[in-house]
């Protein structure tokens, strides 16, 4: 009897040890567990192996805008491939006039214009030649010079351009290139490391490092059509059209735009989105996207009161409407607000993004809306997205 507390007393602490035991699996791994070690050469090993498959490309570029002295994003936005910003050699067919003032018109002048020169980034896609780079690089070129790696030029020529996603593919005559694995862009998290190889500022082959800070980032002064992967990798002018590149060495997105009022936020285009539209332009298909052709904005409570509607109107303003479009087609009008679409409702511009670019090109989608304060069934009948850019984007407008 002596030994019988010993004995409860270990049976107790037994059984307190299985329950740690079993509950143990359950608590949460320590941070030091989930962090994958980079060693000092692993940045360096990477951009080693990219690296070849990264070119430089200049372009000459006929620009006929007289007031245009540099590429600048509205808001503060700039692309990539505007090397320096500097005052473009203007056209000697343009005529005199004193310093800061403009001539007076005449209809029978040519039209001012200017010859700049710009440079951007690329990336190999395929062995025979093929690159990817930003439409707004390479767009009304008069000449692509294309410089890879081990400093051989060629001539590039466009093979296809898309503005709607600002993508192009140019094509050099070369054989056995080393080209840039495609990676995926649908598991990008923030926090996930990566680097951009480019020639920013005319420095070749230039690496940054650093890390996702956001996905699915929607920046309408840039590009309403995309959500963009934001990264804070230091990209430049120069950067635009080059590879984003993930710790396996796989593209992930294609840079394209910095905020340049800030330091080290950029934008680039998600490489899943890029894929087949890569292949499409090379192999000369027609892009099919879907389309009604409005603008839009976001209800709120002030927006509603200022339309005569109760503050707790919900929906979406049909901001403009494009002449010739589906959604004139349609009968929707400016004005209109549009609360439900196939009976789901549509909080915002973004829901109807969506819910238009997941159907095709001759989809009907079912529009409720309210029109002159009546609720009203419209039929949308999707088209196509058109090849000018002259198109009102699916998005608000940049008021």
């Amino acid at each position: 009897m002596a030994f019988e507390p010993k004995a409860k007393l270990f049976k107790n602490a037994l059984l307190i040890s299985l329950l740690l035991a079993t509950t143990s699996s359950y608590s949460p791994l320590p941070v030091h567990a989930l962090v994958k070690p980079i060693e000092s050469n692993t940045i360096a090993d990477l951009a080693e192996a990219v690296a070849p498959a990264v070119v430089n490309i200049e372009v000459n570029q006929t620009i006929t805008q007289p007031n245009m002295p540099f590429m600048e994003m509205p808001g503060g936005f700039e692309f990539f491939f505007n090397g320096q910003r500097v005052q473009p050699q203007i056209s000697p067919r343009r005529p005199p006039g004193p310093p800061g003032k403009s001539p007076a018109p005449n209809n029978n002048q040519a039209v001012p214009h200017f010859e700049k020169r710009n440079a951007g980034s690329g990336f190999i896609v395929k062995p025979d030649g093929y690159i990817v780079t930003n439409r707004h690089v390479v767009h009304n070129a008069s000449k692509i010079k294309i410089t890879l790696s081990d400093k051989r030029v060629f001539d590039g020529k466009i093979i296809g351009e898309d503005n709607f996603s600002d993508i192009a593919v140019v094509k050099i005559e070369a054989t056995n290139l080393p080209t840039a694995p495609l990676g995926t862009s649908g598991t990008l998290r923030p926090g996930d490391f990566v680097i951009a190889i480019g020639s920013p500022l005319g420095f070749d082959h230039t690496v940054t490092f650093g890390i996702i800070s956001a996905v699915g980032r929607t920046v309408t002064d840039v590009n309403g059509n995309i959500n963009f992967i934001q990264t804070d990798a230091p990209i430049n002018p120069g950067n635009s059209g080059g590879p984003l590149v993930n710790m396996d060495g796989g593209v992930v997105g294609v840079n394209t735009a910095i905020q340049a009022n800030a330091q080290n936020i950029g934008f680039c285009i998600p490489i899943d989105i890029t894929k087949s539209i890569i292949e499409d332009l090379i192999n000369h298909k027609k892009i099919l996207r879907p389309w009604i052709g409005m603008a839009m904005q976001d209800m709120d409570e002030v927006l509603a009161k200022s339309l005569g509607l109760p503050t707790t109107t919900k929906g979406v303003l049909v901001a403009q409407v494009l002449d010739g479009s589906p959604a004139q087609a349609a009968g929707l009008e400016r004005g209109d607000v549009v609360q439900k679409i196939d009976g789901k409702d549509v909080p915002s511009s973004k829901v109807i993004q969506e819910l238009v670019r997941a159907h095709k090109v001759g989809d009907t989608l079912n529009f409720f809306i309210l029109h002159n304060n009546l609720g009203k069934a419209v039929a949308v009948h999707i088209g196509e997205y058109p090849s000018d850019k002259t198109a009102v984007q699916e998005e608000a407008p940049n008021d």
